[in-house]
């Protein structure tokens, strides 16, 4: 298996997020670096794509908001 390219990076984060994952790397016979990868990966798997999206709840009170008011905006409409 071919090995990825690695860019080296000067990171700075809080002190107790950091002792954390590194805590936390270490009981999993973990690298830090791997953690941090991993951590990496899954906020642009999972979190990233979601950050442009609209919370479900907040679409659900827009909707029940206009609904509400059709009548006022259809009369600003004219």
């Amino acid at each position: 298996m071919a090995s990825k390219a690695r860019k080296q990076i000067g990171l700075t984060m809080r002190t107790d997020l950091y002792n954390g994952i590194s805590r936390l790397a270490k009981e999993n016979g973990q690298t830090t670096t791997y953690v941090l990868e991993q951590a990496a990966e899954h906020y642009l798997q999972f979190v990233a794509p979601t950050q442009n999206a609209v919370r479900p709840e907040v679409m659900s009170h827009v909707r029940r908001s206009i609904d509400k008011n059709r009548e006022l905006l259809k009369l600003l409409a004219k």
